[in-house]
């Protein structure tokens, strides 16, 4: 029997490169792609099928800032589907981010130089935006559509014989001086993205515990640093192209700078093989490349407790 597996935002970047990869290690997977943009998603599908053509790929069109498509593809993915094995809960937005001018030069001649960089700590503001659910945008498309629709899945998720896993695409940039259960929306800060991504990890946690014993997991992942559509537009591409060669030989001292989606995908994958009933619910696993470009998978213990895991689960 075909592994179905559902990867929201795959029509580019970490969510393109890890369909190639799951078809790469899988090539009679059911893949059901999950954007936004429907001709995108077809292009997609037909070259997926080209290189593949034992495989299943379907589309479903949902944008998780906007809860009725939520909804709607619920509804039509529990029509279409008895189960699903894994959901990558990948797609994400970084609104106009704006670079942190004095945070740059301070932290350039700071021991953090390293860490600032292979991580955005500090470095990055976004100005987010009202939804027509009166949401925040970020917190709406980063976590709370991704939660309505994971809710919503549960009759396919949730199943004792056989396990499924969730996968949330999180950050190294994921940050507990960022976020707060007062404003889990992080309307009233300037970095909603990393408040968006701890959310994710706090959420992480608390599907394992409310939904473990249904056997349902969850896991978090970085994709590392890499430059795909959501990251050119911080900086000019002149600015890129004089900074690439510096970011490769940070490579060899920060192992953080996947630079490719492909690269960015190596623990995605990695947790695609793994009994996710033997994972630790509390660690966040790390794409990295050596400096060489050799891929790996490493592990961190999340910067988070149980109990406003918890307490953020009840909140939504």
């Amino acid at each position: 029997m075909r592994k179905a597996v559902l990867v929201t935002g795959a029509s580019s970047g970490v969510g393109l490169a890890l369909c190639k990869r799951l078809l790469e290690e899988d090539h009679e997977l059911h893949l059901c792609l999950a954007c936004r943009n429907r001709s995108k998603a077809e292009a997609v599908r037909a070259a997926l099928l080209a290189s593949h053509p034992l495989a299943e790929v379907s589309i479903v069109q949902v944008d998780v800032s906007d809860l009725q498509s939520v909804f709607r593809a619920s509804q039509e993915l529990r029509q279409r589907f008895q189960r699903l094995d894994y959901v990558y809960l990948n797609a994400g937005i970084m609104p106009n981010p704006q670079l942190n001018i004095k945070a740059l030069f301070s932290g350039l001649f700071s021991r953090k130089v390293i860490h600032m960089f292979s991580t955005a700590e500090g470095l990055l503001t976004q100005e987010d935006q009202i939804t027509a659910d009166g949401l925040q945008e970020v917190f709406e498309t980063n976590v709370f559509g991704h939660f309505i629709l994971i809710q919503e899945l549960a009759p396919l998720l949730c199943h004792s014989d056989s396990p499924s896993q969730l996968i949330w695409t999180s950050s190294r940039n994921a940050r507990k001086s960022n976020f707060c259960l007062e404003d889990i929306q992080h309307s009233r800060g300037q970095e909603p993205y990393s408040s968006s991504k701890y959310a994710v990890d706090l959420l992480s946690v608390a599907v394992n515990r409310n939904f473990n014993s249904r056997g349902l997991y969850s896991s978090v992942v970085c994709p590392g640093t890499m430059v795909t559509n959501m990251t050119c537009g911080i900086l000019p591409p002149f600015v890129w192209t004089l900074l690439m060669p510096i970011i490769w030989l940070l490579r060899f001292f920060a192992n953080a700078f996947t630079l490719t989606p492909y690269n960015g995908t190596e623990a995605l994958v990695w947790l695609f093989h793994q009994k996710p009933e033997s994972l630790n619910p509390l660690t966040k696993y790390l794409s990295a490349t050596t400096g060489f470009g050799s891929n790996y998978v490493m592990t961190q213990k999340m910067d988070l407790d149980e109990d406003t895991a918890e307490n953020f689960y009840q909140i939504c």
